[in-house]
């Protein structure tokens, strides 16, 4: 029996060229840059002699950059993801780390493979775009979830602040000076904003909008009632800390209920793609006496729309909004 590791080889440029457009991303930006930094970027920038000013534009147009940045209906699918995670590459720069990282594929693929060059051509456009776009959601979906983690104690850094008499927009300069990535760069932009005269509420309220971050905008009807309104904002952010905990407990608790049901689903969905690429690593011409057959190519795509529906319906299935 004759071992084929051609499968394993473009696995294994996959997960390359998805390494390579995160140590690029690294190298260009600085380690600032990576939510695992002990110093939020902000300070890092104002540390580094920048003016106050600079960083928040700088910041903002980062922020914001990806928001119709390219009227492409391609782009247009990552282009949320991208604003979520903050992706400090322009909507020009990322499609020429796209590019890039497809000729990087197609040269590995030339070199390491048999393919041949319509094949190499297609898969390396696929592992460049696919590669790219599953590092721009993957890190979409980390900033996020630190963020809703980090909110809580964010707000209870407001409350305490608050009840030593500092005004609000001093209680947010607190936290962002006091906590890391990436809480304390969004709301140090909120703090630079209000020194130049945007409203508070305002300014989160379109974090919020931003992020799609429904505790956030908790948060700034909270703070716009309070200033219309008036009231004892402490206690009034004290509760709002209580509800984003026990929300944030009952996700938890969510999540750890439904999480055989999740990896039911993908090992139901990723099982039949292993096991085929297992068959042709152990055995490449299992299929020798049926490929030539004219059922065979729509046999493969009820199989490959078949797979997707399963995906699909599993993910709805134990996709529980809490």
């Amino acid at each position: 029996m004759e071992l084929s590791i051609e499968p394993l080889i473009y696995i294994g440029i996959f997960v390359g060229v998805i390494m390579l457009v995160n140590g690029v991303y690294l190298a260009i930006f600085g380690k600032s840059i990576s939510l695992n930094a002990r110093v939020n970027r902000r300070l890092t920038m104002l540390e580094s002699g920048t003016s106050r000013e600079d960083v928040l534009e700088k910041l903002r147009k980062e922020m914001n950059q990806h928001r119709g940045g390219i009227s492409l209906p391609f782009y247009t699918l990552i282009a949320d993801k991208a604003q979520k995670a903050n992706i400090a590459f322009t909507p020009q720069q990322l499609m020429l780390v796209m590019v890039g990282a497809s000729v990087a594929a197609f040269v590995l693929l030339q070199a390491l493979t048999t393919a041949s060059l319509p094949i190499s051509l297609l898969c390396s456009v696929g592992m460049g775009v696919g590669g790219v776009f599953f590092w721009v959601n993957s890190t979409a979906k980390k900033r996020i979830a630190l963020l809703e983690e980090q909110l809580p104690d964010a707000v209870e850094l407001m409350v305490r602040s608050l009840r030593v008499g500092h005004p609000f927009v001093s209680s947010i300069n607190t936290v962002s000076r006091e906590m890391s990535d990436p809480i304390a760069s969004e709301l140090g932009i909120i703090a630079d904003e209000a020194a130049y005269g945007r409203d508070v509420a305002e300014s989160i309220r379109a974090m919020a909008d931003r992020l799609g971050i429904q505790d956030l905008r908790f948060l700034a009807v909270a703070v716009g009632i309070q200033q219309t309104a008036g009231g004892n904002l402490a206690e009034i952010l004290q509760g709002l800390a209580n509800v984003i905990r026990a929300r944030f407990k009952l996700f938890r608790k969510v999540k750890a209920i439904t999480a055989e049901a999740k990896w039911s689903g993908n090992f139901l969905s990723v099982f039949p793609i292993l096991a085929l690429i297992g068959i042709n690593v152990m055995q490449p011409d299992y299929y020798a006496d049926v490929i030539n057959t004219p059922i065979f190519i729509p046999a493969c795509a009820g199989v490959a729309v078949a797979l997707g529906l399963n995906m699909v319906i599993m993910r709805m299935l134990v996709n529980i909004k809490v």
